[in-house]
């Protein structure tokens, strides 16, 4: 009976432009990598308005972040540093918090803090916010429109780090697929340059990824790359020191490789091959986890909860996907450029997948878990949402795989001949050219050939000639086999989706953990959005009636400047400072995200120039519109508001 091959060219077709689309989405919407440690509070907070300066900002963080010597900045409203450049470290047990000493004298105005650090997962993070000192004012600082880790320095760095984990799941897998499930496959060329490719691409890309890290975390400026003292102070931190190590690594890695395709491909005995399998598993093993080890001791699962838990874990999860999708890899090449793979070898290749897939479900659970912490953020946070996409590419890959597992029970055995030439040379484009040649008379007319007199040209055709009806034949054999050619296929639309589950891997350890961004959310929400802390909220407001003696500031203080009963005071005074005695005073407070007030209050008049009201109630916290009417005359009125935050 024969079996015939499904044909799946069309719906492979379709899956590989969804495939792209998908991934598309995914790059597209990626913002880049940020907003891993998060800003939770300021002292003084955004949008405050303070009656006299500071001597110094602080700035509170979600998780330990590292602070360069210019990660805080203040700017005056002309755009000059109003700081001393001089960071303190205020952190005290739990609490991460970093101030900047400001200079003395600052004249009165809206002064914007832009700050910039890396959270301990070696992501970068960045923000803005601006505060008042006695009456918010125009300012001509424009803080820069590309976010923190973009631009090209970022795409660059994402590609990097998109190759690194290709590179190192066809390395690691490739090596592991040639020692475990095929060894002849050590002494078959297409193979050997598959993992030899992915030890370049891995080199390469983490080289690149140490040039790049400078401005990726700093400037942006892809000229900065070369800047030999920002990749000095890259190698002093958490990450330069993992990607160093990496480089020592694969080393190591270069020497396996050398040992696998040569003096193992070389040896016949098989006790010494086996001897030598031994100490190459031993060896590969303990290189590929430290590899490994590289990301998990800089990366998410660092930081957080249990990283003394998670970081062995995550080295697991990266050896499991390295085994199924660069196995898979090689698979794929050795199917379709060495068609003389066995069937047991393919059968191995399928339990030592089926392992993997149950690491990687033991192993993602508890990622899962403590990346995300509640069904909330699994659907209400970005990374839960790619979380999701990555479960639902999980459960595609593996009904593949179980498809492909169905047509390897049915793989019949090469034959001897087909053995035999399985490691020669892929077919090459001459192979439909030459397909018609008649072998015997090939064979017969090379015979024929007297050896001292024949011309070299033509023992150069017949020889081409030859080896053109060889490969013919072991093609039209291949293709005889609907079996294998049903394993090609499935293996390579299994292929097709691991690019994809790739790539949304690497948008994911990009992407703020879920646990991380609620608990940033409900931390925030707690601080509420108070003007300043443990201080009454002060404004200036400069008012003109358009009158004789219309000119002038209200200075207003609400003590302590949070919801409940507050003390009113109320101080006009002419524009040279001295109190301004006016016929009438009144405030109005309303809160209009929730539609609240306007509340009128209506201060006494204590002396000239100065108003008081005592028990002035806030039902709420939020942002309230602060109106103040002021009569010179008996005709000659204004009114003028201010927003403040009020906790």
């Amino acid at each position: 009976m024969t079996t015939t091959a499904p044909r799946l060219g069309n719906a492979l077709a379709r899956l590989l432009i969804l495939a792209a689309a998908l991934l598309g989405t995914l790059l597209a919407g990626a913002a880049p990598a940020s907003a891993h440690a998060a800003l939770t509070g300021s002292d003084p907070k955004d949008g405050a308005v303070v009656a006299t300066a500071p001597k110094e900002v602080n700035l509170t963080f979600s998780e330990q972040v590292a602070m360069s010597a210019d990660s805080i900045r203040v700017l005056d409203p002309a755009g000059r540093r109003a700081d001393t450049g001089e960071i303190r470290d205020l952190c005290s047990g739990s609490v991460v918090r970093y101030g900047v000493g400001l200079r003395a004298g600052l004249p009165d105005g809206t002064y914007t803090v832009a700050w910039q650090a890396v959270s301990s997962d070696s992501h970068p993070v960045a923000g803005a916010f601006t505060f008042s000192i006695g009456a918010p004012s125009t300012t001509s600082v424009a803080l820069p429109d590309q976010a923190v880790g973009g631009g090209l320095v970022g795409a660059l760095y994402g590609i990097a780090r998109y190759l690194s984990y290709a590179g190192f799941a066809v390395l690691v897998g490739g090596g592991a697929f040639v020692l475990v499930c095929w060894p002849r496959g050590a002494s078959v060329r297409p193979v050997q340059q598959t993992v030899v490719r992915g030890w370049l691409t891995l080199t390469g890309a983490t080289l690149a990824m140490l040039l790049l890290r400078s401005p990726y975390t700093g400037s942006g400026k892809l000229a900065d790359a070369f800047d030999l003292a920002g990749l000095r102070a890259v190698l002093e931190t958490k990450t330069g020191a993992a990607l160093t190590s990496r480089l020592l690594l694969l080393g190591a890695a270069a020497l396996f490789v050398a040992v696998l395709f040569g003096a193992y491909a070389r040896r016949t005995d098989p006790k010494e091959k086996k001897d030598l399998s031994f100490g190459l598993g031993i060896g590969g093993t303990v290189v590929a986890a430290g590899i490994a080890g590289t990301w998990a001791l800089a990366e998410h699962a660092s930081t957080g909860l249990q990283p003394g838990i998670a970081m062995p874990v995550d080295i697991l999860h990266l050896l499991a996907v390295a085994a199924w999708l660069g196995g898979l890899t090689v698979l794929l090449v050795a199917l379709y450029r060495a068609p003389s793979v066995e069937r047991s070898a393919v059968e191995r290749f399928s339990k030592v997948a089926f392992g993997s897939v149950a690491v990687l479900a033991a192993t993602g659970l508890y990622q899962s878990w403590r990346q995300v912490g509640s069904w909330s953020a699994l659907t209400g946070t970005r990374y839960g949402q790619l979380l999701l996409v990555k479960i639902g590419l999980m459960a595609v890959l593996i009904g593949i795989a179980w498809i492909s597992r169905r047509w390897t029970r049915r793989l019949a055995d090469p034959s001897p001949r087909e053995s035999a030439t399985g490691a020669e040379e892929p077919e090459t484009e001459t192979e439909t050219e030459t397909e018609a040649v008649d072998e015997p008379e090939t064979e017969t007319g090379a015979a024929d050939e007297p050896a001292g007199d024949a011309d070299p040209e033509r023992a150069a055709q017949l020889a081409r000639q030859r080896a053109a009806v060889a490969t013919a034949r072991r093609k039209r054999e291949r293709d005889a086999d609907p079996e294998r050619t049903g394993l090609r296929r499935s293996v390579l639309t299994e292929a097709a989706v691991a690019v994809v589950l790739l790539a949304v891997t690497t948008v994911l350890t990009s992407t703020e953990p879920g646990r991380t961004e609620e608990e940033a959310g409900r931390t925030t929400a707690a601080s509420g959005p108070a003007a300043v802390p443990d201080r009454p909220v002060d404004i200036r407001l400069p008012f003109d009636t358009g009158g004789v003696d219309g000119k002038g500031v209200v200075r207003l203080s609400l003590d302590p400047g949070r919801t409940g009963a507050n003390a009113l005071h109320i101080f006009v005074e002419r524009p040279n400072g001295k109190p301004l005695d006016v016929p009438e005073i009144k405030l109005a407070l309303t809160l209009e995200a929730k539609n609240v007030g306007p509340l009128p209050v209506a201060p006494d008049r204590i002396q000239t120039g100065h108003w008081s009201a005592g028990g002035v109630q806030i039902p709420m916290p939020g942002e309230w519109k602060i109106q103040v009417t002021v009569r010179t005359s008996e005709i000659d009125q204004t009114t003028i508001d201010k927003n403040v935050k009020i906790g």
